[in-house]
């Protein structure tokens, strides 16, 4: 059974997750468009860092959509409705590039394999008007006012990226995030459904297990330990936080490593060598970091310096690798772009303070040298003078 403390950090990660993910809808919501266009409804689409904006017309059943996906300048993003499956072959899609010159086309066709001969044609909808696109910071954004094909509110929707020569359409990859591009959403309600709905959210669990524990309470416990120690007062209070914080982060951290070998497992030919082999690494670093805990010697201890070493070495490189592959993970995952700015605000926060605590401690640490030297000297006066 789980500790109270243990179940608390649980409840925060929970509590994360769902902040994390109000965040994103409200970036999503909060998005501009050119000549002030506005959509009533929206949705972070689970990957690709892809987003759809809506307004549903009930009276006619059509919709205004906006489709938003960064990508580099000379590469593509395609969205569309499938009205006989839920793969991209056979789907209906608007698909937006730009040539030499920087100006951007929209492409409609009906994909009939996953190597389509992409010409310019009608789809099994209506387009009330010709779609169009920009290109802005890094992202396209795809226009289109359509006929909800047979009436229905509810559409198998695809969307898609991909790179290219300047102006053309190259093969997209065929593996992770591209091939998970597919969710069948509610226009009227903005409800979403799908095999992605539920793998995400535990993707996201994963993520956030790991962020909370690899990336924030063990660099917290590490900080505690190396700057508290320094205040007579804060003795043996220091101890017991950096345990506490160490202890949570490596339970929390295990529960997101066991998360992440399970999503692996169930991804069959998708393989993130280093995301997995970095996250391998950190466990194992961190497992030796427990043993380090049972292994402490007494303060007095000849093997207490190379103790020290050990336990150092290996906290530091733990801490070092959990900040590169959280952005691996973030890579993978290709959140809005909130996540990753928070989680840089995060770490900049902890290196700003550390910098601080790292000068105020400096100079505590300086001041009782010269304090013990003093007493030191005059004690010796003071002997010689008897």
């Amino acid at each position: 059974m789980a500790r109270p403390g243990h179940m608390a950090w649980l409840l925060l990660a929970g509590v994360l997750l769902q902040l994390a993910a109000s965040a994103a809808g409200q970036q999503c919501l909060s998005a501009t468009f050119q000549n002030g266009r506005t959509f009533l409804k929206c949705n972070p689409l689970p990957v690709l860092g892809a987003s759809l904006h809506w307004t549903h017309h009930a009276e006619n059943g059509t919709a205004d959509v906006a489709f938003r996906a960064p990508q580099q300048s000379n590469g593509w993003v395609a969205w569309g409705i499938n009205t006989r499956g839920t793969t991209m072959p056979g789907s209906s899609v608007f698909i937006a590039s730009q040539d030499s010159s920087g100006a951007v086309s929209v492409l409609m066709t009906v994909l009939e394999s996953t190597s389509p001969s992409l010409n310019n044609g009608s789809l099994s909808f209506d387009v009330l008007s010709p779609p169009s696109a920009d290109y802005t910071n890094g992202v396209y954004t795809i226009f289109a006012t359509i006929a909800l094909p047979n009436n229905s509110t509810t559409q198998n929707t695809v969307w898609q990226a991909g790179p290219g020569n300047t102006g053309s359409v190259a093969q997209h990859s065929i593996s992770g995030p591209n091939v998970q591009s597919m969710l069948r959403l509610d226009f009227l309600s903005g409800q979403s459904t799908g095999a992605s709905n539920s793998r995400l959210h535990r993707r996201n669990i994963h993520g956030i297990l790991n962020a909370v524990s690899w990336g924030i309470l063990i660099p917290m416990g590490a900080m505690i330990a190396r700057y508290l120690r320094v205040f007579e007062a804060a003795d043996p209070a220091w101890f017991y936080l950096h345990i506490t914080c160490q202890l949570s982060g490596y339970i929390l951290g295990v529960a997101g490593w066991a998360l992440g070998l399970k999503l692996g497992s169930e991804s069959k030919g998708i393989t993130y060598s280093a995301h997995r082999n970095i996250g391998i690494a950190i466990f194992c670093l961190a497992t030796l970091q427990v043993f380090a805990l049972l292994l402490r010697p007494d303060k007095k201890n000849k093997y207490r310096f190379y103790w020290n070493i050990y336990h150092h070495s290996v906290g530091y490189s733990a801490i070092v690798l959990a900040a590169v592959n959280i952005f691996k993970g973030l890579d993978i995952l290709k959140p809005a772009s909130g996540w990753k700015r928070s989680y840089i605000a995060i770490l900049a926060t902890l290196g700003g303070v550390a910098l601080l605590l790292e000068a105020i401690t400096w100079v505590i640490v300086l001041r009782r040298k010269k304090s013990d030297k003093s007493s030191s000297y005059g004690a010796t006066n003071g002997n010689g003078r008897a």
